[in-house]
């Protein structure tokens, strides 16, 4: 008596295999150069046709644009940050730890996704990366103890300044190895205290 081999090919959800796409998308967009990802090999990956991937995403930029947009805007982030609190010190390496734990799930796709390695000037991912920096400058803001009503134009913008600093020392840690992750939690801990206490509350006199 033989025992018969299970299904190749397993029938989900409509939700679970469009996440099963993405998951592929994500990974394969962190291993190789935008143009070097074909659908047809996410497609393989995912373990679908690729008439599925395009009927879920529609073209390869579709596609990627989903990839930036779950890399870079967090759920829930402005309710983690609510959540933190304590001395300025622990606010601000409460959030760092927060932000080096969210990246490194999927680091190297990431860093492709937020510099050059990406799609390069295309509008649309200029706008969710925007849209992404305004997101987490008001988080950063409201972890650090200032609420979202009391925060102004120049404090957004001098954190969205240190978040561009966070994003190249990501690139340092996580694809060129120059700097460990103690060392990169230790650098925009004392960088963001120094904005926090130094900078901006000198911003509004400094018109």
């Amino acid at each position: 008596m033989t025992v018969a081999e299970p299904p190749r090919w397993r029938r989900l959800e409509p939700d679970t295999r469009r996440e099963q796409i993405l998951d592929c998308a994500v990974r394969l967009f962190g291993e190789r150069p935008y143009a070097a990802v074909s659908t047809t090999e996410i497609a393989r990956a995912a373990g679908v046709a690729r008439g599925l991937l395009n009927h879920y995403f529609g073209t390869k930029r579709d596609l990627y644009l989903e990839v930036v947009r779950r890399l870079v805007i967090v759920p829930g982030l402005e309710r983690a940050a609510e959540g933190i609190t304590g001395s300025l010190r622990t606010r601000v390496e409460r959030s760092v730890d927060w932000y080096l734990d969210t990246v490194s799930l999927h680091g190297r796709t990431f860093v492709a996704v937020t510099g050059a390695e990406g799609v390069g000037a295309d509008p649309e991912i200029e706008r969710i990366l925007a849209e992404a920096d305004n997101l987490a400058a008001g988080a950063v803001l409201t972890a650090v103890g200032i609420p979202r009503d009391e925060q102004g134009a120049e404090q957004l913008a001098a954190v969205r300044t240190y978040g561009a600093l966070a994003k190249a020392a990501v690139r340092e840690w996580i694809r060129d190895g120059n700097l460990t992750r103690e060392q990169l939690q230790l650098l925009l801990s004392q960088a963001l205290i120094t904005v926090v206490r130094d900078v901006l509350p000198g911003l509004r006199s400094a018109h």
